[in-house]
């Protein structure tokens, strides 16, 4: 059975060209550890989601990770809300869909809660407590988990703007 991290691994990895960094390496980049990282690749090479490639290490099925996200992430690790709070903007108040949505004014946006945040709005927990710390290494990954957390828990015309996003990310 998957678990968040494993998606937060496989979205990670995907960014990767070239050969994959060490367990060690992605655990101290994601905040998990080795053991966690190495459990989170083989639950996705059960899943169908990686594989493992003997010169290259672990690879990410593109075209299943994209099938997953699309129509099966956002219930398998569905949302949870919470109080108002400081934190890292996310879904539609972080790139690359910042701007594409007008949200009410009176609506304060997404955020994951992080003492270092740079908004305040609405907790949306992330899909794993080490996201934040990830996303601030990663802008790219940073991306991405802004696109799942619009897919996972945004309005259907959300989700229809970051659909296509994250399929352009998996393809190159």
């Amino acid at each position: 059975m998957l678990r968040p991290q494993d998606l937060l691994v496989l979205l990670r990895l995907v960014l990767q060209d070239g050969p994959a960094p060490s367990y060690a390496a992605l655990a101290a980049e994601l905040g998990l550890t080795a053991s966690e990282t190495h459990g989170a690749v083989q639950r996705a090479v059960a899943a169908g989601l990686a594989y493992i490639d003997p010169e290259g290490g672990p690879r990410v099925v593109r075209e299943a990770l994209r099938l997953f996200v699309q129509h099966g992430a956002r219930y398998c690790f569905a949302p949870l809300r919470g109080e108002l709070t400081r934190g890292l903007p996310t879904g539609y108040a972080a790139a690359p869909l910042e701007g594409l949505i007008v949200a009410p004014a009176s609506e304060p946006p997404p955020v994951w809660p992080d003492p270092h945040g740079t908004r305040r709005g609405m907790t949306l927990h992330p899909l794993y407590p080490s996201v934040p710390e990830a996303a601030r290494r990663n802008p790219a990954l940073y991306e991405l988990l802004a696109l799942f957390d619009a897919v996972r828990a945004g309005s259907p015309h959300e989700r229809a703007l970051a659909l296509p996003l994250i399929e352009e990310r998996l393809q190159s």
